[in-house]
């Protein structure tokens, strides 16, 4: 089965690495050591823990259809006469969009901003790591 350490939990609960501990020392997600004492979360526990979590206030929730969010920070702006092109870098995804110049401008995107990434998809592949 896939294990995961706390910081890697953290990563995939979009939470810092800090709340997940404070999580599993609170008994919310179970946790064992493996033989250099490294804190583990069996894959199962840390799924049902996502899913527990998405439906309360600890989860960054939005009022979207597009359930897809990167919460990143603004790496690149390029803007043309019609059309601006954002790339974000959301841990370590690095996400593209092409978008109006006017749409650009009335978030007033620039480098170095947090902005979030929604990403809505008729297809969605799934890679095994």
């Amino acid at each position: 089965m896939q294990v995961y350490t706390v910081g890697q939990a953290a990563r995939l609960l979009g939470v810092s690495p800090d709340t997940a501990r404070r999580w599993a020392d609170a008994g919310r997600v179970a946790t064992h050591r493996d033989e250099t004492g490294r804190r583990l979360i069996d894959g199962r526990d840390l799924a049902a823990f996502s899913v527990e979590i998405a439906g309360t206030d600890e989860a960054d929730v939005s009022y979207t259809s597009v359930r897809n969010a990167f919460p990143g920070i603004v790496t690149a702006v390029k803007l043309g006469d019609v059309a601006a092109q954002v790339e974000i870098q959301a841990g370590p995804h690095r996400l593209v969009s092409l978008l109006t110049r006017e749409a650009v401008e009335e978030l007033a995107l620039e480098v170095g901003m947090e902005a979030t990434a929604r990403v809505k998809s008729t297809n969605v592949h799934i890679d095994r790591t």
